[in-house]
């Protein structure tokens, strides 16, 4: 256990500042004649000890929170958590959402013999909900706070008695709540995977395969033009790092009643990564290559 002197000698190297020399004399006279009035020397030399250190400090404290916002004490509090104070608050402001209108939609590599039907995988656990949640690291890690929904839609269109194509009618509802109350929002990403096989949905790369990316945009939508804009820029900024990478921007007339939900955003578009014969290994290279993309993005517009 440390005593009075050692403590005092570490918060000296923790906070090189100093207090006037008014102050600390002033503040002594007023602990000494304190401590003669009660008569108890050795008891009030620890007091007198402890409180200096404890005035001192306070003093310090108020001095580095009031009038020097880049001191130590900021230091210390940024760091807590591994974080730092500035990216907490970003947190508060989500840039981008993630989604999964098919959320089970899976990989023949990834599931066993009995979740693969007519070619199609699906599991309630290792699905494209991952793909989403890796993006959603890669994209903090590079100080871009997102959200990813992992909302179960398959097991909601069950509960309610609904049918697969009201997938996105469901998906809708998380998606405007987000919106409503997150306008920092500013790119939407609905992720599935494709139902092509590997040789299409591959692309090797220094010696190591990727899951291609797609980019899908409703011609139905309000938004048709601007979130055609954006695919575009997406697809073009792959294409730079990674030539191949990107199969490109696919426009779809889908039903006016559905419109990938696209219409609700001017960043929004469906992405299909990868392919039913992708390994989720491969889905992730992709994704990492991906976030670094929105980071880019998000920078030069700034």
């Amino acid at each position: 256990m440390q005593n009075e002197k050692d403590l005092f000698d570490i918060l000296k190297e923790m906070y090189p500042q100093h207090p006037r020399k008014e102050f600390v004399s002033a503040t002594e006279n007023t602990l000494r004649q304190r401590a003669r009035s009660m008569g108890k020397k050795r008891i009030i030399t620890k007091f007198s000890v402890i409180s200096s250190v404890v005035l001192v400090c306070a003093f310090i404290f108020s001095w580095l929170i009031f009038f020097n916002g880049n001191s130590k004490v900021s230091d210390v509090v940024q760091s807590v958590g591994g974080t730092s104070s500035s990216y907490a608050m970003d947190e508060k402001e989500p840039v981008v959402y993630i989604y999964h209108s098919h959320n089970i939609e899976s990989f023949i590599p990834e599931v066993s013999a009995q979740q693969v039907y007519r070619e199609r995988a699906y599991s309630d656990t290792k699905n494209i909900t991952l793909v989403g949640k890796e993006l959603s690291r890669a994209l903090k890690e590079l100080q871009v706070p997102a959200i990813h929904d992992e909302t179960d839609i398959a097991g909601i269109l069950k509960q309610r008695g609904l049918y697969f194509q009201d997938s996105y009618k469901v998906s809708r509802e998380n998606l405007q709540k987000v919106l409503a109350e997150n306008d920092s929002i500013r790119m939407v990403f609905d992720i599935h995977r494709d139902s092509t096989k590997k040789r299409e949905s591959t692309i090797e790369i220094k010696g190591k395969e990727y899951a291609k990316i797609k980019f899908v945009v409703s011609k139905t939508s309000g938004n048709y033009e601007t979130n055609k804009t954006f695919a575009t820029q997406l697809h073009e900024q792959l294409e730079k790092l990674y030539p191949g990478l990107s199969i490109g921007v696919i426009e779809k007339g889908v039903n006016p009643q559905n419109t990938y939900n696209q219409e609700l955003h001017d960043n929004s578009v469906l992405v299909e990564m990868g392919g039913i014969e992708n390994t989720l290994e491969e889905m992730y290279r992709t994704t990492d290559i991906f976030a670094q993309v929105l980071e880019d993005i998000l920078e030069k517009s700034k």
